[in-house]
């Protein structure tokens, strides 16, 4: 039996204008009837403590001029990403945030939260999408064709978009839970795994918004005697930190990607 055009995971062939920049992809696309085209990224997979934060976002065709600048959020400074921020949500078609809780990361993995996560942020769009744009690793279960694209934070715009709806959203709750847990340093690294971070946890042990099913975490509550605050699936218990299959990143603004 002939496949739908529509269920095919792939889009046609198309040629990919060199001037178009990171719009290139999603004009290609665009101009194969596929649109509206959504990006999908994440903030956080790669730190030890905090949510998952995961965003899609849809862009405008030939809206490019209006976005000069627009990248990989961990490219630009803060400054520049608050302002990216408010443009995106100005000029988007649509877009969406998802905010996985620590419990979740902890209770199914970080890996199964973020697929969930980008499934629930292309769910959540009023606009329903022609086609799906995800940074790094293929997505299952999309309500939509898809594709994934390496470093598409960097190489697709609507990806980038998303990426900074993704960061900014994380990077204010991590500002946040550093008002309440200000020994802990959220401010600055964001829960990522930097020196700074790790002394304190050696100090005074994880606290609840921690992710316990990561081994240095644990590791830390052992030290200290305390017990994880909420449960932690065995499946994912002491999990190595890893950021799209590779080591977590010392720096909060790298990643690695696969």
């Amino acid at each position: 039996m002939a496949q739908l055009p529509w269920l095919e995971s792939r889009p046609p062939r198309a040629v990919l204008r060199r001037d178009a920049g990171n719009w290139a992809l999603q004009a290609a696309l665009d101009r194969r009837g596929l649109g509206p085209v959504a990006g999908v990224d994440e903030a956080g997979r790669g730190a030890c403590a905090g949510p998952l934060v995961v965003a899609s976002c849809v862009l405008k065709p030939g809206d490019a001029a209006k976005f000069e600048g627009l990248t990989d959020s961990k490219l630009l400074t803060a400054a520049a990403r608050d302002r990216m921020f408010d443009l995106v949500l100005r000029r988007a078609v649509d877009h969406a945030v998802v905010v996985v809780p620590v419990e979740e990361v902890d209770r199914r993995g970080v890996h199964v939260s973020n697929i969930e996560g980008m499934r629930r942020a292309v769910a959540r769009l009023t606009t329903h999408p022609g086609y799906v744009l995800v940074d790094g690793f293929r997505v299952p279960g999309l309500t939509a064709p898809s594709m994934p694209v390496i470093k598409g934070d960097q190489a697709v715009a609507c990806v980038a978009a998303a990426s900074v709806l993704a960061k900014v959203t994380r990077d204010r709750i991590m500002a946040g839970l550093h008002e309440d847990l200000p020994m802990y340093g959220f401010d600055e690294h964001k829960g990522y795994c930097t020196g700074a971070h790790s002394a304190t946890l050696a100090e005074h042990g994880p606290s609840a918004v921690h992710r316990w099913s990561y081994v240095n975490v644990a590791a830390a509550g052992l030290a200290h005697g305390l017990r994880a605050p909420h449960p932690v699936a065995l499946s994912v218990a002491a999990a190595a930190v890893v950021q799209n299959g590779g080591s977590a990143p010392v720096d909060p603004e790298e990643r690695v990607t696969a």
